[in-house]
């Protein structure tokens, strides 16, 4: 297997063009934030808030959420768009699952998100990693629902299956772009592959929310986005995620135009009527972004339809 490393390839410089005025971060500063940084520093745990830069670390930290990233903190890819490093990873650690279910515990989640590196070196991609962190979490803390954010598997068989096996309250992947670019933003995956994991997710357990998410800015346009939509919605997808986005570095891949906010709220719209059970779409939006006021929606939501189609 050969893993890039993109400290070492001669990429072209992409000047970062400026933020515009409706894309600011919360400032927050509060002992919330740093009572959450300091169970996450004893646990000795890694998360993709840091890990990613995400731009809403000060506001979710300081409302206790940080999404945990397992099985270390470098990938076996180098997709264009993603801040997280690339080499070789380190041997899984057998007690992330307890540090995971302490974590949650004395954070007091009520939804618990949980996602990872992709780790192509690994015969099952880390399914049975996610089975076990996903169990012990549940055992330690079972009124806590959680949610997965998962790599794709490639070439890994059937292994997501054990994932599901656990029962997470979400699955979740993301589709992140559109198929046209994925060989230069996602080059270590495959569209349809994507698309096909979030179906197979959907026919083992109906009873699971699937839920993706989508960058835009790329360079992507209007039409690739709304058949992007579809697809997704062909596999039965209820929840989609559509956030602007934001170049971390003159080394990633350029950002072609920022998105105004009331085009968000057209694709928002667009989404809702192709079937969505519940979108998110805003310049800052993210996967895991106030995931738990999401998750009660979607509950809301699927009732709602459950009762709409019973009355018909």
């Amino acid at each position: 297997m050969t893993i890039r490393h993109p400290e070492k390839v001669n990429k072209p410089i992409n000047p970062i063009k400026k933020k515009p005025e409706w894309i600011r971060s919360k400032l927050i500063n509060s002992k919330e934030f740093f009572f959450t940084k300091t169970i996450v520093n004893q646990n000795n745990l890694v998360t993709v808030c840091q890990e990613a830069n995400c731009p809403n670390i000060a506001e979710c930290w300081s409302k206790r959420h940080a999404t945990f990233l397992i099985m270390g903190d470098t990938c076996t890819r180098a997709c264009a768009f993603c801040d997280v490093k690339t080499g070789k990873p380190k041997k899984l650690d057998f007690l992330e699952p307890f540090k995971i279910s302490s974590a949650v515990k004395k954070l007091n989640l009520k939804h618990a998100v949980i996602t990872s590196v992709d780790r192509d070196d690994l015969d099952d991609g880390g399914a049975n990693h996610f089975y076990k962190v996903i169990t012990e979490t549940r055992k330690r803390n079972p009124k806590t629902t959680i949610e997965v954010l998962t790599p794709d598997f490639l070439r890994k068989g059937e292994s997501y299956k054990k994932v599901i096996e656990a029962k997470p309250d979400v699955f979740n992947h993301n589709i992140e772009t559109v198929p046209g670019l994925y060989k230069k933003v996602r080059p270590g995956s495959r569209y349809f592959a994507s698309v096909e994991l979030l179906k197979n997710a959907k026919k083992i357990n109906k009873n699971i929310f699937t839920k993706s998410g989508l960058m835009v800015g790329l360079g992507e346009n209007k039409d690739e986005i709304l058949q992007l939509m579809d697809d997704l919605r062909s596999a039965e997808v209820d929840f989609l995620t559509i956030g602007q986005y934001l170049q971390p570095s003159v080394k990633h891949h350029p950002l072609s135009r920022y998105y105004h906010p009331d085009e968000f709220k057209e694709l928002e719209s667009i989404a809702k009527s192709k079937g969505f059970l519940l979108v998110s779409s805003s310049p800052l939006t993210r996967s895991s972004y106030h995931a738990d006021e999401d998750f009660a929606k979607l509950q809301k939501n699927r009732i709602n339809q459950t009762n709409a189609q019973s009355i018909s």
